[in-house]
Formats: C-alpha cells, sequence, structure tokens
C-alpha cells in the first residue's frame, strides 16, 4: 500500500528480533509487557506476529497468534504515535487478519479503539480491570511450585478455562527464566494454577490465575505474595467473574486499566467461574 505522504507501507512476518521494538511501544502505551514474553509467544505461533515498515524502519505491529483450527487470539496492535492516522494500523491489521483464516478471532481492546473493533465484527463478551498494588503477606496453604511432571494435568486445567487447547504454549509459560508457577492440589486433582512474571516497567504480572473457588485462589496469592514480597503487582481481572472482582478489591489491589474481551464468533464452552486472572492481554 501507497502512501503519498510517507512512502510504501511494507508488512510482512515478525521475528524474536523485532520484539524489543514492539515491547518498548507496548512499554510506553503503559501495558508493562513481560521481559520474557517473546519466547512462549513465538514458541505458540512463529508465523503469527508482523510488522509494517517504511523505508526499512518499524512503524507497526500486531499479532494474529493460532490456538488450532478454531480459534485464534489478536494482539499487539500498535503504531508509532507520530505516524498515526494515516492508515498505516489498518493496512497492518487487514494483513495479518488474513493469518486466522475462518476461525474465531479473540480480543482485549482498550476503550479507545473498542468501536473500532466492533465495525470490524468484533462484539463484547466481558470488561476487564487490570488491579494493581503489593499483596498483603499470607501463608500459602496448600501451594507449591509447579513441577514438570505436573505440566500434563495443568494442560488438561487449564483447556477448561481457556478457549482452546495450548499445550506447547503452556510448557513454554511455565518454565519461561523469571518466570515463577505455583499450582494448588485438591485429592490429586489441579485446583488451581498461577504464573507470575517480571516486566520491563516496575511491576510484575500475574497471570494467569485460574482456580476453583475464592479459597484456591486467595491461597495462590499467598505463594505469589511471597514471591513479589514489597514490588507491586498487576493482574487483570475479568469483570464476568464477581468473586474475582472481589477478591482482589479484599487484597488491596485497586483498578487501574480497563479492557473488553471481544469475538468474532462462538467460542467453545470455558469455565469463566475459575478465571480469577487473564493470563495475557497479548495473548489471551
Amino acid at each position: 500500500m501507497t502512501y503519498s505522504s510517507a512512502g510504501e507501507l511494507v508488512v510482512g512476518p515478525a521475528t524474536e528480533e523485532d520484539w524489543p521494538v514492539i515491547s518498548g511501544w507496548a512499554q510506553e502505551e503503559g501495558w508493562n509487557p513481560g521481559v520474557s514474553d517473546a519466547r512462549s509467544f513465538f514458541a505458540q505461533d512463529p508465523e503469527g506476529f508482523f510488522i509494517g515498515r517504511l523505508a526499512g524502519e518499524p512503524v507497526s505491529a500486531i499479532s494474529v497468534v493460532n490456538y488450532g483450527a478454531h480459534y485464534a487470539f489478536l494482539g499487539c496492535y500498535l503504531v508509532r504515535p507520530d505516524l498515526r492516522g494515516r492508515g498505516y494500523g489498518l493496512a497492518t491489521w487487514q494483513t495479518a487478519q488474513t493469518h486466522a483464516g475462518n476461525r474465531t478471532i479473540g480480543l482485549d481492546g482498550v476503550v479507545s479503539q473498542q468501536d473500532n473493533y466492533r465495525k470490524s465484527g468484533f462484539a463484547p463478551a466481558h470488561r476487564t480491570f487490570r488491579h494493581t498494588g503489593v499483596l498483603p503477606p499470607r501463608t500459602p496453604t496448600g501451594v507449591r511450585p509447579v513441577r514438570p511432571q505436573d505440566h500434563e494435568a495443568l494442560a488438561a486445567y487449564d483447556s477448561a478455562c481457556y478457549p482452546a487447547d495450548r499445550p506447547h504454549f503452556l510448557t513454554h509459560w511455565l518454565t519461561t527464566d523469571g518466570h515463577r508457577a505455583f499450582v494448588r492440589f485438591d485429592e490429586g486433582r489441579p485446583a488451581g494454577y498461577a504464573v507470575i512474571r517480571p516486566t520491563v516497567g516496575e511491576v510484575l504480572r500475574i497471570g494467569p490465575l485460574f482456580a476453583n473457588s475464592s479459597t484456591d485462589a486467595e491461597a495462590l496469592y499467598g505463594a505469589l505474595a511471597e514471591e513479589a514480597g514489597t514490588t507491586p503487582v498487576a493482574v487483570d481481572v475479568p469483570e464476568s467473574n464477581p468473586a474475582a472482582v472481589a477478591l482482589v478489591g479484599a487484597l488491596g489491589l485497586t483498578p487501574s486499566f480497563e479492557t473488553a474481551r471481544m469475538y468474532t464468533g462462538r467460542i467453545r464452552p470455558v469455565a469463566g467461574q475459575c478465571v480469577f486472572g487473564l493470563t495475557t492481554l497479548e495473548l489471551g
């Protein structure tokens, strides 16, 4: 696509070498991307990341990551601030969206873009609020770090809480440098698990936090509190789970950032009552 004001935009595949540019833009938007996110993101779908360039310089980005045959997730939709309003974002969007084929696409849309997403066929499912603060210390009863032998059971548990099976992503997410994963079992079966990871900002991101009950989630928060100490944490909590909203309020975390989960079509049933914290706003 050619623009008389700024030359030709070329949209092509992004690689892990491009990730520092993309995550830098995300940090400027206040999204607090994880330090080691790229390894897990590209492991799920190495062809699902795109970058737009003008004269070889990166100016736009987006990801459309495929999970199996029926579901994809759109994220990392960014345009360099000084070049917005020229159509570069839309051109990048249109190029990348074909990667999903006929899959249902999900996204977490910031408030300012939600009307545009509706025009592109996305319908809102629920609002999500990022809650931040320092977790109060508490005893993590019945919680321990995740072990390699837990991965198969956690992949099955995760599949009940997410619109697609994602064992490959999860293996990386649980073991990537800097990520700390915790699990709680009940009679030999997972009753919840959580991951906390460092970001390029001054907070630790929690996600996912999936749990059978508020009691299980609170126990996991105890382990996360021990890990975080006095460092602030951030967790993206779906408004559709009142128990999750009540729990972060009781822990003293405060809402700071709003998005909406939106879909282009139907998704398979998800145990929404178990979703106390989303995995990421970038990959769902």
